[in-house]
């Protein structure tokens, strides 16, 4: 079996050919040397130093709003574990504050937990996150190897979407976990996460292919579709292992 077919295994895509190099938006993105010859890539450097495409898309205004002077990640889960800001937590048996490397150069965002999340108080389990695990072993990571956080951290009743009162609400936490682990790259999974992360309503077809920036530190930010979106609609496996292989690029360690 050749790499690229234990790649599509892993994801559950079978029969697969590439029939057209991914777009890279914007046209006007930095560089390294190495990458001179990509031309659709904006190139990141893997470095937490590294400089991301210059003409990124992201919300106008900086929304990253740092912690406190001295925050830290014991700071941050004690916070998150006692808040009652919104009225979810009213409803919630656990905060999910979110799991893996805290040292992890990449940070997947999703909406927000379940109904086994908010029992386990951990992100991405079940059906949707056995999908997940797959996806990140496409391109060679494993769950233990970035850090998975989601926009609330409390679940809304019967899985609703979040209201953009709520969401006012919790992200400056996932905020303040972006200024903590300083990403390299993070991969906003489903519409809720990515509109939300870059301030749009575009759908995410719209926003898949690109290079997007989020925060004051302008972290590059890569949009593909959310886990239970897949088990949903199979057929469209193969859009999301694309955008994995973007990703994967545009964080600086090519795909085979």
């Amino acid at each position: 079996m050749t790499l690229r077919a234990g790649y599509l295994a892993a994801l559950g895509v079978t029969d697969w050919r590439q029939r057209r190099r991914l777009a890279v938006q914007p046209e006007k993105a930095a560089r390294t040397p190495a990458a001179a010859d990509e031309a659709a890539l904006g190139a990141v450097g893997p470095g937490a130093g590294a400089q991301p495409p210059t003409g990124m898309t992201g919300p106008a205004t900086p929304r990253l709003q740092p912690g406190p002077a001295a925050d830290s990640w014991e700071l941050l889960a004690g916070e998150v574990a006692a808040c009652t800001r919104c009225a979810l937590h009213r409803s919630r048996n656990c905060t999910v504050f979110g799991v893996g490397d805290r040292q992890a150069r990449w940070l997947i965002v999703g909406e927000a937990p379940g109904a086994e999340e908010d029992r386990r108080g951990e992100p991405f389990v079940g059906r949707a996150g056995k999908l997940l695990d797959s996806m990140l072993r496409a391109i060679g990571l494993s769950r233990q190897q970035v850090y998975i956080a989601n926009i609330l951290k409390c679940r809304p009743p019967d899985n609703r979407t979040p209201l953009p009162a709520e969401v006012a609400q919790c992200l400056p936490y996932l905020e303040r976990q972006v200024a903590l682990l300083r990403p390299s790259i993070m991969l906003a999974v489903g519409s809720v996460a990515a509109q939300n992360l870059l301030g749009t309503d575009a759908p995410v077809g719209r926003l898949r292919g690109r290079v997007h920036a989020f925060g004051s530190a302008r972290t590059p930010l890569v949009v593909t579709y959310h886990p239970a979106y897949l088990l949903r609609s199979p057929g469209e496996k193969r859009r999301a292992w694309e955008d994995l292989k973007f990703a994967r690029r545009v964080a600086g360690a090519p795909v085979a």
